[in-house]
């Protein structure tokens, strides 16, 4: 049997290597009790090596901040760049798609090259003046309460309209993806103007780095299993991805 002290240092390479930890697989791999991990996560969140969630843990803190989206335009911006022309390739000919708000998804607006004609709603007024330039793009701007973090619409008249369209696909940002609890933003109008988005959407395509993976925000805007699509960058965990393609999501990495 393993010392507290092994005990320790396996959660702790298993958290660096996985990007979270649950208490039944790290009580099975070393066959002690789930109590007996519980304790351990305990002892080391004490000592701030780590964050205790419901049956789990990560190496960070799990909660999401509502970061201004000219911050988050400086963050991670190869990897956005990437998922971007991923994304642009899963826009079809003559398509009707939702583009949410965020600076992951106003980086795909801007590789956006429409094949024929293109119709764009999106609650993100700076994603509909940089397509309005475009030609073969119709834009839909949704109307509602501004965000000036986010520089997006949120708000009652903006969730009224998705209840008399449907698009082909929703390309949406997020603020934190947790394979337990779901989908979230920081935001918790702009979760529920996402949930509307989902509704009125036939598939839902996520684009996130892989930072964004462990993270929970403070507005749940899904479960996991709502989720067609994550395109993200090579950062995420392979625990993470198994986790990510069981539940029957397509993941594509890039």
């Amino acid at each position: 049997m393993l010392s507290i002290a092994e005990r320790h240092k396996y959660i702790l390479e298993s958290l660096n290597k996985n990007g979270f930890v649950k208490v039944v697989d790290i009580a099975k791999d070393l066959d002690v009790t789930a109590v007996t991990i519980r304790k351990d996560l305990k002892f080391l969140e004490e000592k701030k090596l780590l964050f205790r969630t419901h049956g789990s843990a990560s190496p960070g803190n799990p909660l999401a901040s509502d970061i201004d989206v000219h911050v988050k335009e400086k963050m991670k911006k190869e990897e956005k760049e990437r998922i971007a022309i991923a994304a642009c390739k899963l826009i079809e000919e003559n398509d009707s798609i939702i583009i949410a708000s965020g600076s992951t998804v106003y980086t795909f607006a801007e590789q956006i090259k429409p094949k024929k004609h293109l119709n764009v709603v999106t609650a993100s007024l700076k994603v509909s003046m940089l397509l309005n330039n475009i030609d073969n793009i119709d834009i839909i701007q949704l109307g509602g309460v501004v965000r000036k973090s986010s520089f997006s619409v949120v708000g009652e008249s903006t969730i009224k309209f998705f209840e008399d369209i449907t698009c082909s696909k929703l390309f949406l940002g997020v603020d934190g993806i947790d394979i337990e609890y779901g989908i979230t933003n920081s935001n918790i109008e702009e979760a529920h103007l996402n949930k509307k988005m989902i509704d009125a959407s036939l598939r839902t395509i996520i684009l996130a780095d892989s930072s964004k993976f462990g993270k929970r925000g403070f507005g749940k805007i899904c479960n996991l299993d709502q989720i067609d699509v994550i395109i993200t960058d090579s950062g995420i965990s392979d625990l993470i991805a198994k986790s990510i393609e069981e539940i029957g999501i397509e993941l594509i990495i890039v």
